[in-house]
């Protein structure tokens, strides 16, 4: 939040938590969006800049609705590990105004073929008991440029699932993508190209790699 906030010419304010809101979603295609271990994905032809972003994903294991958060975890049935690829040149449409509900595309920008990298594996919930307790870290091309902990989480994962759950049924299979930290591409103008490699981890989960194509 820090990063995209300083990116943006705007200095870090109070976090949403800090000011009383709920966890925000929005929600990424699965057929089309989610590939496995090892993927080429293709960036969009309407893009320029792709962006990467680690992420703890939590698979839901039992059917959850209007769960307390101290039960929520109770729901996941294990850990998995994605990556959050996002066009950040579409992600507005500058002729509306900023105040415009549908200033944001969020299809174009999170929902793209490949747009969600996922793997290697699912960890069962009972091998990672604190999801808050986990390092994480992203490299491209084997050069470092996420490495964060997801205890620096503004909204734990036992948050987010209480607050989907008051607001949709989730289902065994359903995935809730954690958030990144800071070190994406956008702020420093780098962005995926074709020929790429990225590799993430995330500690008890493992190693997850996929390549980019034209």
């Amino acid at each position: 939040m820090a990063e995209m906030a300083r990116a943006q010419g705007q200095a870090p304010g109070p976090t949403m938590k800090e000011l009383g809101e709920k966890p925000w979603h929005f929600v990424k295609t699965s057929r089309s969006s989610v590939v496995g271990p090892g993927a080429r994905v293709k960036i969009p032809v309407y893009s320029q800049m792709v962006d990467w972003e680690v992420e703890l994903a939590a698979v839901i294991g039992k059917a959850a609705r209007d769960v307390p958060v101290e039960k929520a975890l109770d729901y996941v049935a294990g850990y998995t590990i994605a990556n959050d690829l996002s066009a950040r040149d579409v992600m507005r449409r500058d002729k509306n105004p900023a105040t415009s509900p549908f200033h944001y595309d969020w299809l174009s920008q999170k929902c793209f073929d490949g747009a969600c990298p996922l793997g290697p594996w699912i960890v069962p919930a009972g091998d990672i008991p604190y999801p808050q307790n986990l390092a994480l870290k992203l490299w491209v091309n084997d050069k470092l440029m996420q490495d964060s902990h997801t205890g620096k989480m503004i909204f734990s994962t036992a948050e987010q699932v209480a607050m989907l759950s008051s607001r949709v049924t989730l289902h065994p299979g359903d995935l809730v993508l954690t958030g990144t930290p800071a070190g994406v591409g956008m702020p420093r103008r780098m962005f995926l190209k074709a020929g790429d490699t990225v590799k993430l981890w995330i500690e008890g989960i493992g190693e997850l790699s996929h390549t980019m194509v034209g």
